[in-house]
């Protein structure tokens, strides 16, 4: 039997509510989160100014002149209850895309993965062997159109960098905390890297830039560093047949630009 979708909406300052979907596991909460911020976008509510995404949270930014807090999350609530079971409708309008992503490891690419390693208590392989079984979820696009993905099932908690990085490269796969995310620019992170997709995760002379949205779902392969030279900076694009395969296999798990 389908619960209804329940939201629980907070007063945040004069002028916004947060929103959190209710739900039992981590990954309930940040689908829900996902719905929330699909249904409010489709919604326009009346003093809608802004809706900003969290991992498992929505914020609502709104005109208080125009509207109260009781009131939009009235409307917010309505609409919800309005989405069917779970408020499916919100995933509608587009399904879920897969993407399997091969990444490089190597003492250049993964400077980070023996300090994560012993945070963990595990093994270096153990880390990689979380990554490469784990199927994530993009919970939301951060800077720059990075995806952030999680759960991956670490024993633990990993911890950022002490100091943060100036300059990661692009296609870095950095972990923190339970999640994961892949540096799409260069530029500053105090992510842990461990590991480097040889792809281009978003590209400005594409339409759009990225191929995934929140909502899509991704797994890492770990390939060896003689396959980067034959990927590097072919745009990532969604699995189309066997998710099992690598991008540029006659069974391809990820489309690429050489598959075109």
């Amino acid at each position: 039997m389908h619960r209804p979708f329940e939201i629980e909406a907070t007063p945040f300052g004069d002028s916004a509510l947060m929103l959190k979907a209710l739900a039992a596991t981590a990954e309930e909460r940040q689908a829900g989160s996902r719905r929330l911020r699909e249904l409010v976008f489709g919604l326009q509510p009346h003093g809608l100014l802004d809706v900003v995404a969290g991992v498992d949270s929505v914020l609502v930014e709104f005109d208080c002149l125009a509207v109260s807090h009781a009131q939009l999350a009235q409307t917010i609530r309505l609409a919800a209850a309005g989405s069917g079971p779970d408020g499916a409708h919100a995933d509608a309008g587009r399904a879920a895309q897969l993407f399997v992503i091969p990444v490089v490891v190597s003492e250049a690419f993964s400077p980070d993965l023996p300090d994560v390693a012993a945070e963990l208590g595990i093994s270096s392989k153990a880390v990689l062997d979380m990554l490469e079984t784990s199927e994530l979820s993009i919970n939301l696009l951060a800077s720059a159109m990075a995806p952030m993905m999680g759960t991956l099932p670490f024993p633990g908690q990993v911890s950022r960098c002490r100091e943060p990085r100036t300059d990661v490269d692009p296609g870095s796969v950095m972990v923190a905390g339970t999640s994961a995310i892949i540096q799409p620019f260069p530029g500053p992170s105090g992510w842990k890297v461990i590991g480097r997709t040889p792809l281009t995760v978003c590209d400005i002379r594409e339409d759009p830039a990225t191929s995934y949205s929140p909502g899509d779902r991704v797994r890492f392969r770990v390939i060896p560093e003689s396959e980067w030279e034959s990927l590097e900076g072919q745009f990532l694009r969604p699995a189309t047949t066997s998710a099992s395969a690598g991008p540029g296999t006659s069974t391809s798990g990820g489309t690429t630009d050489a598959d075109r």
